[in-house]
C-alpha cells in the first residue's frame, strides 16, 4: 500500500502506556455488558458495539478463556509483505511507524467518506481513533484489547490496541498493510453506519427480537454490511488516489477470510453454530468486502435487503 508521506489525520488520540483501568466492557454509565448465559440479545448488541472481534471467538470471552491460549509461535509464521512496523512498547520506533500508518489511512478514510456524503447532500463528521494498550475507558465502558478493535457510536471513536497487528499477522496469519488499514476501513465503516442511523434501526430491532438467533442474524448483516463498506473505501483509495499496490486487495480478501465466524468458531471449539453468528462467515466477509471494493458505492452495500449473505 502506498500510505508513505500521505496526510495524516489529526483525529488520532494516543493513550498508550497510560496504565490499564482493570475490568471489562461496562461498568457504571457503560451500559453493555458480558454475560456469562450465553450470547443472546444482550451480547448481540454488545457485539455491535464492540464492533470486530477479530482475534477473539465470541465465546471464548464468553467462556472467560484466554483467546490468545492458541496462538502459534513466530518459526511458523509467514514472512508477509509490507507489514507495517510493530507493535511494541509505547513510543517505539516501530509504534511510531503504526501510528503514521493509521493516521494516513484515517486520513485517507476521512477524504473518501467527506466526499461520498456530500454527493449524498449529507455531511461528514470525522471519527477519533483511540490508540491504547492492554485497556481503555470509552464512552461504551471499559474495554480490554482481547476484545480486538470497536467503535464505540456513544463517542463516536474507534479503539485500537497497535498489538491486535501482530495477532492479525501470527494468530490468524493475514499479513500486510492493506490487512491492517482494512481493519481500520471496517471500523470507520461502523461510524458511517452511525451517522445514516443504521446502527440505531438495528440495535432497535435487535431489541424487538424473539430470539438469540434473530439478534445475531441482525449483527451478522450489520457487520458484513461494514466489510463492504471498507471495501467502497478500498475502492475509491485506489481509483482516487492511487494508494494499492498489487496484492493489497488479496491481504484483505485473506484477513477477511482469517476472521470468520465459522473459522474462529471452528479452532476455538471444533464445530461451528451458524446460529450463534454475529459478524457473518469467512466466504461472506470475503463476498460482501469484495462487493463494496469492486463497486465503489454506498448502495451496493444493502445487506439487509439482500437474500444471499
Amino acid at each position: 500500500m502506498r500510505w508513505q508521506g500521505g496526510r495524516e489525520s489529526e483525529n488520532v488520540e494516543d493513550r498508550r502506556g497510560g496504565g490499564g483501568l482493570g475490568g471489562g466492557f461496562g461498568g457504571p454509565g457503560g451500559g453493555f455488558r458480558i454475560g456469562r448465559g450465553g450470547l443472546g440479545v444482550g451480547g448481540a448488541i454488545l457485539l455491535l458495539v464492540v464492533s470486530m472481534v477479530l482475534g477473539v471467538d465470541p465465546t471464548v470471552l464468553l467462556n472467560g478463556g484466554d483467546p490468545t491460549a492458541e496462538s502459534p509461535t513466530a518459526q511458523n509464521q509467514p514472512a508477509g509483505r509490507s507489514q507495517v512496523g510493530d507493535a511494541g512498547t509505547a513510543g517505539g520506533a516501530g509504534n511510531d511507524d503504526l501510528k503514521r500508518f493509521v493516521s494516513v489511512v484515517l486520513a485517507d478514510t476521512e477524504d473518501t467518506w467527506q466526499a461520498l456524503f456530500k454527493r449524498m447532500g449529507r455531511q461528514y463528521q470525522d471519527p477519533t481513533l483511540v490508540l491504547f494498550t492492554g485497556t481503555v475507558a470509552s464512552g461504551c465502558g471499559r474495554a480490554q484489547a482481547a476484545m480486538g478493535p470497536f467503535y464505540c457510536p456513544m463517542d463516536r471513536k474507534l479503539y485500537i490496541d497497535l498489538g491486535f497487528y501482530r495477532e492479525l499477522r501470527d494468530r490468524f496469519q493475514a499479513p500486510g498493510d492493506f490487512a491492517q488499514a482494512y481493519v481500520i476501513a471496517h471500523e470507520v465503516g461502523h461510524h458511517v453506519q452511525n451517522l445514516l442511523g443504521i446502527s440505531d434501526q438495528v440495535q432497535a430491532a435487535q431489541q424487538r427480537a424473539h430470539s438469540p438467533a434473530e439478534a445475531n442474524a441482525l449483527s451478522v448483516r450489520l457487520e458484513l454490511q461494514a466489510d463492504c463498506l471498507a471495501g467502497v473505501w478500498g475502492n475509491h483509495a485506489s481509483r482516487d488516489r492511487q494508494r494499492l499496490e498489487p496484492g493489497d486487495v488479496e491481504e484483505a480478501l485473506t484477513a477477511a477470510s482469517a476472521i470468520g465466524d465459522d473459522r474462529l468458531q471452528r479452532q476455538a471449539r471444533g464445530t461451528v453454530t451458524p446460529d450463534s453468528f454475529t459478524h457473518g462467515s469467512s466466504a461472506q466477509r470475503v463476498r460482501w468486502f469484495r462487493t463494496g471494493m469492486e463497486s465503489g458505492r454506498i448502495e451496493a452495500c444493502d445487506t439487509f435487503s439482500s437474500d444471499r449473505l
